[in-house]
């Protein structure tokens, strides 16, 4: 019995210290790995929020974005969570009452009160951005534009948002932006990859934007924009049409048409049957077409349809001036533009009509594409409407004029040809977001897209807690064989006396 008390009092791992220093360590150990998993341990996202207001030529829309708090101005995805169509037209529409386009935008408004969180009210911010439609009335009424825009900046100062502005956006501006929201959301900035060209079509402008090896901006510089993005470089070629539109363009081609002031006139662009009467002066009432308004005509004429493709097409042809060039190649009305390059992604009006009329397929070989719209174009009036009943008679008699000014626009006007027309996608959203300027517009003014790309963390999470584990590990190892120098007085047989 004196042997095993001897032998337990000899024994180092049975001391005060020994045993202390143990159970330090593993505590120590232990909370390591606790500290490390519970530091880095992914937490419940706040969010940040925006808001846009799109006030177009035909109509206003709004849209909400939002985007993780903790990741601003770094890798936080910005994303559309809602959008609100604004009842009514656009407003520049309210040029003679100005207030209602105030008040035209106040259910959107309540419903941005309700989608964006109330804790974050006070700091989201509100912007309106005001496209051709305002451009042209801006040129013609400058007086009646800045009373729309006071209307509008009074309404939007109510709401509980922190308004950052109304204005008009330049046409360069509405390209460039629609450019960077296609781009955005395909994640091809941050990837560095080969990027979309962008095509946005309205109802007074249309913006071609691309990236071309061939364009350093040196040949037609007001045509020019420079991005530095994640770290990449982009000099991008983007040109704003006034005008060209599809319901500017369309004034244009029936004025075309009534020039010598006629009673009525037979539109191939309208179906065989069609019949409305339509008003000199609010044909001509558009600063696109004021100027070509004949001396001597009637207050109304009668617009009658004939419905056939191939003369509508000749008819829209002109409207583009392809007669002048002063650069090494031309769009039209000699404008400089570079060789297309890349995919291209077709949004807005483009793909509204192009969808109606089931022509979205790019797949489709274009002299298809040119067949079946010609077939939809000689289809009688009377048939049409049976086949579309849910669509106002307005919208619907216009849908052969604009998808044979679509197709005309983008192949005699872009020089897109039967291969590269295969390369347009037509898209009305990418990943849950509307494809448009707004989005690239609301990046910008936040400084959401780094210029240059941003640090990465060298483990993600799940990687990180991993090598903490092991370091843990061998730590307690070692300090196991630390002790390795005791390990033969504790194994030693305990002697009898």
């Amino acid at each position: 019995m004196s042997g095993q008390r001897e032998m337990k009092e000899r024994n180092p791992w049975h001391t005060p210290l020994t045993i202390f220093i143990a159970v330090v360590g593993v505590i120590a150990i232990v909370a390591l790995v606790t500290v490390a998993v519970l530091q880095n341990k992914p937490l419940i996202p706040k969010y940040k929020y925006g808001i846009v207001l799109d006030a177009g030529s035909s109509h206003t829309a709004m849209y909400i974005y939002e985007w993780p708090a903790e990741k601003d101005n770094n890798t936080g995805r910005v994303e559309q969570t809602h959008s609100c169509k604004v009842k009514g037209p656009g407003i520049s529409s309210y040029a003679s009452d100005p207030k209602k386009a105030g008040q035209s935008l106040q259910v959107c408004m309540k419903e941005a009160e309700r989608f964006v969180p109330s804790e974050r009210h006070e700091e989201t911010p509100l912007y309106l951005g005001a496209t051709a439609g305002m451009r042209l009335l801006n040129i013609e009424n400058s007086t009646a534009s800045d009373q729309v825009f006071q209307a509008v900046s009074e309404s939007l100062q109510k709401s509980p948002f922190s308004f950052q502005g109304a204005r008009i956006l330049s046409g360069q501006e509405e390209g460039a932006f629609g450019w960077v929201t296609v781009n955005y959301l395909d994640d091809r900035l941050k990837q560095g990859l080969e990027t979309t060209g962008a095509l946005d079509l309205g109802g007074a402008s249309t913006q071609i934007s691309f990236v071309s090896d061939a364009f350093d901006g040196s040949e037609s510089p007001n045509n020019s924009v420079n991005f530095r993005l994640y770290g990449n470089d982009y000099n991008l070629y983007t040109h704003s049409f006034l005008c060209y539109g599809k319901d500017q363009v369309l004034r244009m081609a029936l004025a075309h048409q009534t020039k010598s002031g006629p009673g009525s006139i037979s539109d191939p662009c309208f179906h065989n049957g069609y019949s409305e009467s339509k008003n000199y002066m609010t044909l001509y009432n558009s600063p696109c077409v004021s100027k070509r308004k004949p001396v001597s005509s009637p207050a109304d004429f009668t617009h009658v349809g004939k419905g056939n493709f191939y003369q509508c097409q000749e008819l829209v042809k002109s409207v583009f001036d392809f007669t002048q060039c002063k650069y090494t190649q031309c769009s039209f009305n000699g404008v400089y533009q570079p060789t297309l390059q890349g995919p291209f992604g077709a949004f807005s009006a483009y793909y509204f009509v192009m969808n109606f009329l089931n022509l979205t397929d790019t797949s489709v070989p274009l002299q298809s594409v040119k067949e079946a719209l010609a077939r939809y174009c000689s289809t009688p009036w009377e048939t049409i409407k049976k086949q579309h009943p849910g669509i106002k008679l307005k919208y619907l008699a216009e849908y052969c004029f604009s998808g044979t000014y679509i197709l005309t626009l983008l192949t005699e006007g872009y020089n897109f040809t039967s291969e590269t027309f295969s390369k347009i996608r037509f898209i009305k959203q990418i990943k849950g977001s509307d494809a448009g300027w707004t989005l690239g517009y609301m990046l910008n003014l936040t400084n959401m897209i780094p210029a240059e790309a941003p640090d990465t963390p060298l483990l993600p999470h799940a990687g990180y807690v991993s090598v903490i584990t092991v370091i843990a590990l061998v730590l307690f190892l070692l300090f196991v064989l630390s002790l390795r120098p005791l390990w033969p007085r504790c194994s030693q047989k305990p002697q009898i006396v």
